[in-house]
């Protein structure tokens, strides 16, 4: 890729300041290399060598899991599933003791809580683990994050400040330091629709095949969390506008002979794909395990509603994308099949360390959700009254607005600054007349606060935010990519400047809070019995039953 900036300004506006030139004087490289450095600084200066109970939920509950595991029994977390998470730390922990640098890898290794100094240090060895593991995973997702916008917009420096942004946001502060299922279940999905726009935009012969690793990526999120849904089910209609004069299919995919068999290939390798599958299917619906798990059906007292009508949206809006941006019928047919071929092999991954409650919990994610959210929530979704599931959501979106402002609801958030930029962005876009990167930008802002909204029934946590912080991110490095003379107004430094430091401030608020806090661990008495069965902790009362 060429490394110069395309701008769309005036030879006069080329010889003024690029505002992003200060900022990333260090270069393409050597500026993530600042960024991955700046991640493994703040994760070790205040998060490694916290005390191994400060993040306990969900550190502990992680980490006990994967013990669990590691001695052969199930997994006993399901809240979100963690399914992903749970098993990565397992496999991490079995590695690292595999390598005689973890002695305490499963829960009969463990040291009794009679003897707490014995079981300090070695709970204290295996949280630290899990960790190091977190920071890994955050810092990979990081450089991913890079390499897909790099492929998006058309400047380095815009780029990597985009990838700065998302590295220093909050969500990226918190996960790269505590085992939460967030972040391995956002970034999937936030990265299949940014491979999504990049080959919507140019087509190819193995476009199909890369549509297929985008579904695989979305399922593989769903599995570690079930909040997952929300993300997946906003990216078909995100997608639509992200297409171009080269979206149109190539020669081959016109060609109806040879199109048409591989069509016909991509179906026959779907059904396959289908059918290996299916058993999991049947135990997402079957009624006696969703009976035994408390489930209860969202829409019309039948399980399966909104998925089938999920599906037929997914679709719809692929028909719509093909006939917008002239894509051939072979093709579609083609991608249609590959994404169900995808989607399917990413369901075997649940065969890992296959439990029911997972499955159920990935077929059924909104019912799942619905076990975990406030009793007026939960009321208006089992009533299917439409008027108090709007006066929910309306009221979520005065308290994410009120969140927004930053003044009416503060919060470790910077990039709540990127959208008082966004807004006002999109009607600028409008009235220059770029209307597709208006649309684009919309969209974005649009499907984060809707999530957002979503959130605030479950308070809208630092942990989520990670969630929509990419769409905010991905919305305004868009804007600017099409705004690129923006970068030359007089006030663009200043502006830019100001972002950047209250990103690399305000992202580091939540973890030198924590770093610095002085409560004890007494109150994780309160819900250690329910979620570590098996492993007494030695501040608090052992069960009597």
């Amino acid at each position: 890729m060429d490394q110069s900036p395309v701008l769309t300004s005036t030879p006069q506006s080329r010889a003024r300041f690029d505002a992003l030139a200060p900022l990333t004087f260090l270069g393409w490289r050597w500026g993530l290399a600042a960024i991955v450095i700046g991640l493994a600084a703040s994760f070790f200066l205040y998060g490694y060598a916290l005390v191994y109970w400060r993040n306990a939920d969900m550190d502990l509950m992680v980490i006990y899991n994967a013990l669990v595991l590691n001695d052969g029994k199930p997994q006993q977390f399901f809240d979100h599933t963690g399914y992903l998470t749970i098993v990565s730390v397992k496999v991490w922990l079995e590695m690292l003791h595999g390598l005689g640098l973890l002695n305490a890898y499963s829960l009969s290794s463990m040291p009794p809580a009679s003897n707490a100094h014995a079981f300090d240090a070695a709970m204290t060895s295996a949280v630290r683990a899990g960790r190091v593991l977190a920071w890994l995973i955050a810092t990979a997702s990081v450089l991913v994050f890079a390499s897909l916008i790099r492929a998006i917009v058309r400047d380095w420096r815009l780029a990597l400040i985009a990838t700065f942004a998302f590295a220093f946001s909050g969500g990226i502060a918190v996960h790269e330091r505590i085992l939460r299922t967030e972040l391995m279940a956002a970034c999937p999905v936030i990265f299949a629709l940014m491979i999504l726009i990049v080959i919507g935009r140019r087509a190819s012969i193995a476009r199909p095949l890369r549509m297929a690793f985008a579904a695989a990526l979305c399922v593989l999120g769903l599995e570690n969390k079930v909040q997952a849904i929300l993300l997946i089910a906003a990216l078909p209609l995100l997608i639509l506008p992200f297409g171009g004069a080269e979206s149109a299919s190539v020669a081959f995919w016109r060609d109806s002979r040879s199109a048409l068999a591989l069509a016909v290939l991509s179906a026959m390798t779907a059904a396959v794909a289908g059918w290996t599958a299916w058993p999991l299917v049947a135990s997402g619906f079957d009624r006696i395990l969703l009976d035994a798990a408390g489930f209860h059906p969202l829409l019309f007292g039948r399980f399966g509603v909104y998925q089938v009508a999920l599906l037929f949206f997914v679709g719809a809006c692929m028909l719509a994308y093909a006939a917008i941006w002239r894509i051939s019928a072979a093709e579609t047919l083609a991608s249609i099949a590959a994404i169900a071929a995808g989607a399917s092999v990413a369901l075997l991954a649940l065969n890992l360390d296959y439990n029911s409650g997972n499955v159920i919990a990935v077929f059924n994610p909104l019912e799942k959700m619905l076990k975990f959210v406030d009793a007026g929530t939960a009321a208006a979704a089992n009533q299917s009254s439409l008027a108090d599931i709007f006066r929910l959501l309306l009221d979520g979106i005065a308290s994410v607005a009120a969140r927004y402002s930053f003044v009416l609801h503060t919060s470790p958030r910077p990039t709540v600054f990127l959208t008082w930029l966004i807004v006002p962005g999109i009607i600028y876009a409008l009235m220059r007349g770029e209307r597709q990167a208006a649309i684009q930008a919309f969209l974005l802002l649009a499907a984060a606060v809707g999530i957002d909204a979503l959130g605030v029934r479950r308070g809208l946590k630092s942990e989520y935010f990670i969630l929509t912080d990419p769409l905010t991110i991905l919305a305004g490095a868009l804007l600017l990519d099409r705004l690129s003379d923006l970068r030359f107004h007089k006030w663009a430094y200043p502006i830019a400047l100001v972002l950047f430091t209250l990103q690399l401030v305000i992202s580091q608020a939540e973890p030198i809070k924590y770093a610095f806090m002085r409560r004890g661990p007494e109150s994780i008495c309160e819900w250690n019995q329910y979620y570590l069965p098996l492993m007494p902790l030695p501040w608090c009362p052992v069960s009597r039953s």
